[in-house]
């Protein structure tokens, strides 16, 4: 059954990754007053704090048309090389979930990417006599975390050094039916931590359209990871903005027989919430 689960390997264990952004626009504060009715001396206005909080909380749910071209390997099969479209991921998609988030105050910042996806297939022996259809599910996990600091602070421009830490976890069921093998299963799954920094920034360009983008690579874990993504937003209203663009990311994991050396990348879409 070797060839039989490098052979279903290499059709679906690569379908791992999806994933995209989104950034968002400000918050305003409005003055109050008051004054005395009943007396006849004039009162002066009681002046409400003009600055707005330091605060600023946004979510940004988001798509990932992405391909994934690389390497894999898994269940002790040697190693395939994949090149496969975004078409090809999507017709065994089961279940996906994407969002990014940043939390700022002043020149500080702690800025968050979370997706997990989960695909499966079924497929037919050639024979059916050591099983009648061999399932497959593979599910993936990537949260990243950052800190970040203003190194630049502008009207029109922000740009932030940001450091911080991303973690992966891929789990991979085969599931044999029918035939001599039936009911059997097995289970390969890893998870990792990779140490990651770089910069993240964004250019207003007119008072609603702006530039995003980031830059970020490291390692620890795995031999080496990157991400980098460049959009355009447009601010809908104060706490609504959308964003379109590019993301690509990379990452080299191995351990024994597992391995995860893969490219992703693919145009990006996001709606993002601030408040």
């Amino acid at each position: 059954m070797e060839t039989l689960s490098a052979r279903l390997k290499n059709a679906v264990t690569p379908r791992i990754l999806l994933a995209g952004l989104g950034f968002a626009a400000g918050l305003q504060t409005v003055p109050a007053f008051a004054a005395d009715p009943a007396s006849s001396i004039a009162v002066a206005p009681l002046e409400a704090d003009a600055s707005p909080s330091p605060w600023s909380f946004e979510v940004a749910p988001y798509f990932w048309a992405a391909g994934m071209s690389g390497k894999v390997a898994s269940f002790g099969a040697p190693p395939v090389d994949v090149d496969m479209g975004f078409s090809d991921i999507l017709s065994d998609l089961q279940f996906s979930a994407t969002v990014a988030g940043e939390i700022r105050n002043g020149p500080f910042s702690l800025t968050t990417d979370f997706f997990y996806l989960k695909l499966g297939t079924d497929e037919t022996t050639p024979r059916g006599v050591l099983a009648s259809s061999v399932a497959l599910d593979s599910s993936t996990m990537s949260a990243t975390a950052l800190a970040g600091y203003a190194i630049v602070d502008r009207a029109n421009m922000r740009l932030d050094a940001v450091f911080g830490g991303r973690i992966w976890s891929v789990e991979n069921t085969l599931r044999y039916n029918g035939g001599i093998l039936a009911g059997r299963s097995f289970k390969d799954s890893e998870t990792w931590v990779d140490a990651m920094g770089g910069l993240k920034g964004r250019v207003n360009v007119t008072d609603r359209i702006y530039l995003t983008g980031s830059a970020i690579a490291g390692g620890g874990s795995s031999n080496f990871g990157w991400d980098v993504m460049g959009g355009v937003g447009y601010e809908i209203s104060q706490h609504v903005s959308a964003v379109a663009g590019y993301r690509a990311l990379g990452v080299d994991y191995k351990n024994g027989t597992f391995d995860f050396d893969v490219t992703v990348q693919g145009p990006i879409a996001g709606v993002s919430f601030k408040f």
